[in-house]
């Protein structure tokens, strides 16, 4: 039987986010949205969780462990994957320089190495980006694997370096490198669906969930070996109603035949010995 995997991820930025990658970082309204994710998302996913065993993996900002270490260690100890978000959930083209942003990647290492006591090998840019640099940065500071690009929509690959991208001339692919990219979608992600910002309203819900449920299904049917990622935030899906709905999701993944969730990490570790 084809083994499939879903991995639900986790963006657990708790208030990093709103402090470094938009505008009005002091507003007091905007801050305690990344305070209901800590106190009150958080924790009801991770309950959530624990109802159907599932090991997960928590994309998290050096800066949400060293200013939430208790939420922080509660995720780990509670069987979940940590895995690297930036230090301070800034866009990696927002660095004024690559030293400004090896020492970001740098320090938010550091923080999970003081929470979980190893190193993480995986990395999720913030906002889902590189800059030219980042690319170099991750390989030197020794990391396998990355989930934040969009090559393929249920297949890992590897991530190329030395490609071009000139405006006046044809694109050029460049050379795989040894870092597995496990690959994300923004029709996977809670945020644009669900966050309301001044741009955007919110999606059909009931849409949202059914769109989910038909990718895993269609991936379950065309793909050998799929890949279901899906990026969730503890302060959007942990919402109340929405738990209802990412509970009926889990649901019918856990029912179909071939299927197991795994973290990235395992997914990543797979491909890359294959």
């Amino acid at each position: 039987m084809t083994h499939h995997s879903v991995c639900l991820t986790f963006d657990f930025d708790g208030v990093s986010s709103w402090i470094h990658s938009f505008e009005s970082p002091d507003s007091p309204t905007k801050l305690s949205r990344g305070l209901f994710g800590v106190d009150v998302g958080a924790p009801r996913v991770l309950d959530l969780l624990d109802e159907f065993g599932v090991e997960t993996t928590w994309f998290t900002p050096g800066h949400t462990i060293d200013s939430f270490p208790e939420a922080a260690e509660e995720v780990w100890s509670r069987g979940h994957d940590v895995q690297h978000h930036g230090w301070s959930h800034t866009r990696p083209r927002q660095y004024e320089s690559r030293a400004a942003e090896y020492d970001d990647v740098k320090r938010g290492v550091e923080s999970i190495v003081d929470l979980t006591g190893r190193r993480p090998t995986g990395y999720r840019s913030p906002s889902w980006d590189f800059s030219t640099h980042t690319l170099g940065i991750l390989d030197e500071l020794g990391f396998e694997w990355d989930s934040s690009q969009m090559a393929t929509d249920f297949e890992p690959y590897r991530v190329r370096e030395g490609w071009a991208a000139p405006a006046d001339a044809p694109f050029e692919r460049g050379t795989e490198t040894d870092i597995v990219e496990v690959p994300v979608s923004w029709q996977r992600d809670d945020f644009p669906a669900f966050a309301f910002n001044r741009k955007r309203g919110y999606a059909n819900e009931k849409a949202v969930f059914r769109q989910w449920r038909e990718q895993f299904d269609w991936m379950v049917d065309n793909v050998d070996g799929g890949v279901f990622v899906l990026t969730m935030h503890p302060q959007v899906i942990g919402q109340s109603h929405r738990l209802a709905r990412l509970e009926s999701f889990v649901e019918h993944v856990a029912d179909a035949p071939g299927v197991a969730f795994e973290t990235v990490a395992e997914v990543a570790d797979r491909f890359g010995s294959a």
